[in-house]
């Protein structure tokens, strides 16, 4: 029986759509369960389906993207790459928007503490990072404030871990004063042989949490900022994830060298979506299940309920599937780069995520229901501008007066000069 959790004075259908679920979404979680979700449930099913993890509105387009070329492709991880003469170079780009909005600094920083984990979670060691970065004009106080945070952001973040930024662009728009673009990208190497997959499998099997502890910040961050319109920030800051890129430097060392030891059989980053998106994804990923006990993960913070420490974010956390009886072995690893490593569950193999916590089940769900959300088709259309894009004539421009001049107007350019 599912259950234990305090009484909620809105329902779990309230609770639902100020998550971001649609009324369509909550009918049909009601259908996979067969019965009103718990709060947890809820928490779990509004991060997993969020268009950061589930793509919900872009999942549709993946089909038009190539998957064959000259060289072994890598496709359907946390990162991809190519294998080239018996080395596999990984890589992987992702967004951070909506948190560097809110808070530039934090935001820009946790985006490449999350694909530098990506990459690691392959197996990979991080060597080199990039970015893509677009704000409002810079003769804007808000613009400024944001592009001096994200580059700040960026640049700590990377030079602390040790892992170098070695290229970029950047580019200014009246469009991005809403909402600016900050990509980040991360490279590895590893050889073919030594790829590592997001994956649990193997009944009795460990499941274990490894990194920094628990806290309540950036809980629902995937949910709650990038499925939402911006309106009051400062509200919005809490959603957002604090790195401490010192623990993920040891973070990258230990997990190297567990991956080392051969009994390492999955690994995945806690990033977007916290323990609900590592836990579901690997137990999915190896048509397993998984039983997660909540109270033997590592927390910071009293009084945490079991909502909270699934949808928390707290960086520098990956989860790992280890071979039974060789867990004390990769937890002493670990700890000794003063890291937490706790055994927190098992894998099984019921195709289902259960949770418990305090001595109660707290949320039993598909592990697959979780992972494969509602596609989410909005009408779309081609933007009039295009046309006059398409249509635009460099020959119909006038020659320039005095050459010098407009060379040194195209210098000053902020599009151009960064």
């Amino acid at each position: 029986m599912v259950g234990g959790e305090k009484v909620q004075q809105r329902s779990s259908k309230e609770i639902a759509l100020s998550l971001g679920l649609r009324a369509e979404d909550y009918r049909k979680i009601l259908e996979i369960l067969g019965r009103d979700p718990t709060p947890t449930e809820v928490a779990m099913f509004s991060v997993e389906w969020s268009e950061h993890c589930g793509y919900t509105h872009s999942r549709n387009w993946f089909k038009f993207l190539p998957r064959q070329g000259r060289f072994q492709a890598l496709v359907g991880e946390d990162a991809g790459g190519i294998v080239y003469d018996g080395l596999a170079l990984v890589f992987k780009m992702e967004s951070h928007n909506h948190p560097s909005q809110v808070e530039p600094k934090q935001g820009a920083a946790t985006g490449v503490g999350g694909i530098i984990r990506d990459i690691l979670g392959s197996g990979a060691r991080p060597i080199a990072c990039l970015d893509s970065l677009r704000f409002a004009p810079p003769d804007e106080n808000r613009s400024r404030y944001i592009f001096r945070g994200v580059i700040d952001g960026i640049a700590f973040y990377g030079n602390c871990v040790g892992v170098p930024t070695v290229a970029g662009e950047l580019y200014f728009h009246p469009s991005f004063r809403g909402n600016c673009l900050v990509n980040v990208m991360c490279i590895g190497l590893v050889p073919e042989g030594g790829l590592m997959r997001a994956v649990a499998k193997g009944e009795g099997n460990a499941i274990i949490y490894v990194g920094n502890k628990t806290g309540r910040d950036g809980i629902g961050g995937c949910s709650i900022l990038a499925s939402q319109e911006f309106a009051g920030n400062e509200e919005k800051r809490p959603s957002v994830q604090i790195g401490d890129p010192f623990s993920e430097k040891c973070l990258i060392e230990a997990t190297l060298e567990a991956i080392k030891s051969g009994r390492v059989v999955g690994i995945k980053d806690m990033g977007a979506a916290g323990l609900t998106c590592s836990t579901s994804e690997i137990a999915a990923a190896g048509d397993s299940g998984m039983e997660v006990d909540l109270d033997r993960v590592p927390v910071r913070e009293k009084g945490m309920e079991a909502w909270e420490i699934m949808m928390s974010e707290s960086q520098e956390r990956m989860l790992l599937c280890v071979e039974k009886g060789y867990e004390e072995r990769i937890c002493d690893i670990f700890r000794k780069w003063g890291l937490e490593a706790e055994v927190i569950g098992r894998v099984v193999n019921s195709g289902r995520v259960t949770i418990r916590y305090r001595g109660e089940v707290v949320a039993d769900i598909p592990a697959k229901a979780l992972t494969t959300p509602p596609s989410c088709v909005p009408p779309f259309y081609e933007p009039p501008y295009f046309q006059e894009i398409n249509s635009f004539s460099f020959e119909a421009l006038p020659v320039p007066e005095d050459f010098n001049q407009t060379f040194l107007s195209l210098l000053a350019s902020p599009n151009l000069c960064s």
